[in-house]
């Protein structure tokens, strides 16, 4: 090699590295689902239906915020679940709002403070009501499960093109 190779050597180094170190970052940005601020002020994220592996990320990292809400349709697989679903989160003892927010996704996690939710979740015409309990280090979790002939393709198409289909 030639004294030129050798003064080269650290910089094809770090660049390789750098260039490795961006690639990984960039692949774990486009997996992981932005965290979202509600009117309200708390945080949250919503996940799981673009893939397998984003929907194993939404469950790995449940256990860190205060609570969890899964949104299923009896009989179907899990994860299969890409409805946008109008979420309400009162504090059931005044009443407080406490999250206002739409999830896109079967999975949706937030910031919540110990105490007791009333979550309301509506798709279309349907509302499911929930109690959520978050304990202190004791993540709350409960599941929206809407029954099976529920036509979720019409609940979910703008009120237009629904009046336009019925000529």
């Amino acid at each position: 090699m030639t004294p030129s190779m050798f003064s080269l050597r650290p910089f094809l180094a770090l660049g390789t590295a750098a260039l490795l170190m961006g690639a990984s970052l960039s692949a774990q940005a486009f997996a992981n689902p932005p965290i979202q601020m509600a009117p309200q002020g708390v945080e949250f994220m919503c996940g799981g239906q673009r893939s397998a592996a984003e929907l194993a990320f939404m469950e790995r990292v449940s256990p860190r915020w205060g609570a969890t809400v899964e949104f299923a349709v009896n009989g179907a697989p899990r994860g299969r679940f890409d409805a946008p679903v109008q979420v309400s989160m009162r504090n059931k003892y005044n009443g407080e709002h406490v999250l206002q927010a739409q999830a896109d996704g079967p999975l949706m996690v937030a910031r919540l403070a110990p105490g007791t939710y009333e979550v309301q979740a509506t798709l279309g015409s349907l509302t499911l009501t929930q109690e959520l309990v978050v304990r202190l280090g004791q993540p709350g979790r409960t599941l929206f499960l809407w029954p099976s002939n529920f036509d979720i393709a019409s609940a979910t198409l703008p009120r237009q093109t629904l009046a336009q289909g019925a000529r």
